[in-house]
């Protein structure tokens, strides 16, 4: 019962009930990535969406699927792949408010907060 609740008001945990039903009718499935996510295009190809496999979170998307939800190319990345350069990094999900997000030296985050020299503190008169 909470599962069915939790679908039926909460967009970040997958898709919510409301968006099952408009993919039913109005989409179709024209791939999914390696994480899982699931990508539709509406009927008449006007419209283009994801449904996540987990979190909903933005930096999941791959840049190939990303390239063709915005429309910037016509064919989907199964269809024709990206050619992927030898430098390009692996994808690494968003670390914002975890423990590797980046802190910068100060920062009360840091384990071990390195002095500021070029900061001097304004006292009074």
């Amino acid at each position: 019962m909470f599962s069915f609740l939790n679908r039926l008001v909460t967009w970040w945990n997958g898709q919510t009930v409301g968006t099952q039903i408009w993919t039913a009718r109005y989409g179709t499935k024209v791939g999914q990535d390696d994480q899982g996510n699931i990508y539709y295009r509406s009927k008449d190809g006007k419209r283009r969406w994801v449904i996540f496999n987990g979190v909903a979170e933005a930096s999941r998307i791959s840049p190939d699927w990303h390239g063709w939800l915005h429309h910037t190319w016509a064919e989907t990345p199964t269809e024709r792949p990206l050619v992927h350069k030898g430098w390009e990094k692996p994808h690494l999900p968003n670390p914002t408010g975890t423990p590797l997000a980046h802190a910068p030296a100060g920062s009360i985050r840091r384990p071990d907060p390195v002095e500021r020299r070029d900061y001097e503190a304004w006292t009074p008169e």
